[in-house]
């Protein structure tokens, strides 16, 4: 795993479990409100790397006083290892959640069928036509048959969309909540503008 950032405690990003955050590197979309644009490029930077094995020690650590581990990014799904790093944290008894934005919807079925997931947190850009406009190129079908294999997954699961106005409209937004079926798993985040106090923050 390419891992370049760590957040060792949170209360808010795993809904009802204490975590840990992990932040792998590299994204495929290219949104223009990303708040961690250095997690973009596949290639890493030395000085943020943070091992693998570093990560599995601190979660050994604490894991009577954590609950579960947020894999993050960048997008996740992009690493090759992704299962074999969850199969890890999963021995240790701890709850994984999945944050993605659903261009790989291969790894995230392998993911769910292997019982590595607990929680998916799936962005939804825009409306499909929208979609170029705010994330550069995707792959669409990719992100409606992930959409598909989350609500028919058993797996507790949210989708979100980030309200980048610059885009979006209301009636965007009203387009986006009816193509989630229970609006229980649907979140709108407010888009922040990007300041470099809000730029992910390493820890080692």
């Amino acid at each position: 795993m390419k891992i370049s950032g760590l957040l060792k405690f949170s209360m808010i990003d795993f809904p009802g479990s204490i975590s840990a955050i992990v932040f792998t590197q590299g994204c495929n979309l290219r949104c223009a409100y990303c708040h961690n644009p250095e997690l973009i490029p596949p290639a890493q930077d030395e000085n943020n790397a943070i091992a693998e094995d570093d990560v599995l020690d601190y979660l050994e650590r604490r894991k009577h006083s954590l609950d579960g581990l947020v894999i993050t990014g960048g997008e996740p799904t992009l690493q090759p290892d992704l299962a074999d790093f969850a199969a890890k944290v999963k021995a240790m008894g701890y709850l994984i959640k999945l944050d993605t934005n659903g261009t790989n919807p291969g790894v995230l079925k392998e993911l769910i069928e292997k019982k590595l997931v607990d929680f998916v947190a799936m962005d939804i850009k825009a409306p499909f036509e929208k979609y170029e406009a705010v994330c550069g190129p995707a792959n669409l079908d990719a992100v409606k048959e992930s959409m598909n294999i989350i609500i028919s997954s058993g797996v507790n699961y949210q989708f979100r969309t980030t309200y980048y106005k610059e885009v979006l409209n209301d009636g965007d937004i009203e387009t986006i909540k009816a193509m989630v079926p229970d609006q229980a798993h649907f979140r709108l985040q407010e888009c922040l503008p990007v300041k470099k106090k809000d730029v992910l923050k390493i820890e080692h």
